[in-house]
């Protein structure tokens, strides 16, 4: 596991990507906004416009606007069968958190078959993902759906939009969706499954690992609570370099205790965890999560719970694995110091990424 995620570093320090497109459908109109972190937008514009970018504060924003005016027609379309809809407003704006939002608004046509499909996915990171999500006229979500780059269209059925028709009344599948895309960012966050395996590759018993899981998960929830509610609110750019840092602790610490399991090591993973948490914050922000207005307990309990959810099954496969191993002295020996030296190695890799390339 530490060779693949090693391995996967070069690829992406942290989580591929996620930007959010959320559609409004009115009477007579279709809004649709599309949120992207920084780094992800950056990499969408030209060179020129890219290279001018040193973090984004408003002065920043105000020298890329122009470009980022010029990219949003370009970020997606809206196709009525053969025809692609015209955007007949665009505006962009920099929100809370540094997310950049583009707003595009077209006439709302009469067919009820649409498809929505990203024109920008293939230019971003391999693994990124849109959270796109569909409200009618009521405020109800009726779609939720992950898309990649090999699934970047999505299928719209809107309600008829004849003067007092009804739309059907729609389940929302709000708790699925932030399920799964829990479940899906632990999955794809290397440094965080790093982290945990550089603590559980050296304990002893089921006790310790029980202690370390549980201490990891009270520290991140209650820092993803935290920075979601925006009650703290620390910078990816401080954030992230402490997370590698963490890793890379974790591993020379393995290293110095040659393999054996270090005491008071759940105090450890809880002070690390709450950084961790502030991580795991960042795509619930660009999700819009605690600036709408909208309900705080459902999406805040179910992303915890997709992570925890994956986080369990990560370490239900590769701890059987790691037990039978440590029953052979040679991997005591020489194994856990070799995987220990390469967290640490991630750890300084992604740090030094973070702070200086």
């Amino acid at each position: 596991m530490a060779l693949l995620l090693l391995f996967a570093a070069p690829l992406r320090a942290h989580d591929p990507g996620l930007s959010t497109t959320q559609v409004e459908v009115h009477r007579d109109t279709l809004v649709v906004t599309v949120g992207f972190a920084p780094n992800d937008v950056r990499m969408l514009l030209p060179p020129s416009a890219r290279s001018s970018l040193s973090s984004w504060n408003s002065a920043d924003f105000d020298r890329a606007e122009p470009s980022l005016r010029e990219l949003a027609p370009a970020l997606l379309e809206i196709r009525d069968g053969t025809r692609v809809l015209p955007w007949s407003e665009v505006s962009v704006f920099l929100a809370s958190g540094n997310s950049v939002l583009f707003r595009l608004a077209c006439a709302r046509p009469a067919a009820t078959q649409l498809l929505l499909r990203s024109l920008v996915m293939d230019r971003l990171p391999p693994g990124h993902r849109d959270y796109v999500s569909v409200t009618d006229e009521r405020g109800t979500t009726v779609l939720e759906k992950l898309v990649g780059a090999n699934d970047a269209a999505v299928a719209l059925r809107l309600p008829a939009a004849a003067a007092g028709a009804s739309a059907p009344e729609v389940r929302t599948p709000s708790f699925w969706g932030f399920l799964r895309l829990g479940i899906a960012h632990i999955w794809t966050g290397y440094d965080h499954l790093l982290f945990l395996f550089g603590l559980l590759v050296v304990c002893r018993s089921f006790r310790s690992i029980v202690a370390i899981i549980s201490c990891f998960t009270v520290a991140h929830s209650i820092t993803l609570a935290l920075a979601t509610l925006n009650i703290v609110n620390i910078p990816s750019r401080i954030v992230e370099p402490m997370i590698a840092a963490s890793i890379f602790y974790v591993g020379i610490e393995n290293l110095v205790r040659r393999g054996a399991e270090p005491k008071g090591r759940w105090a450890l993973t809880f002070a690390f965890g709450l950084i961790h948490g502030f991580g795991f914050a960042s795509v619930l922000r660009e999700l819009g999560v605690g600036s709408n207005g909208h309900g705080l307990a459902m999406p805040l309990f179910t992303f915890n719970l997709g992570v925890e959810i994956g986080q369990v099954t990560i370490a239900a496969i590769v701890l059987p694995i790691v037990w039978q191993l440590r029953k052979n002295p040679a991997f005591l020996r020489r194994g856990v110091p070799i995987l220990s030296g390469l967290v640490a190695a991630a750890g300084l890799y992604w740090f030094l990424e973070r702070t200086i390339f």
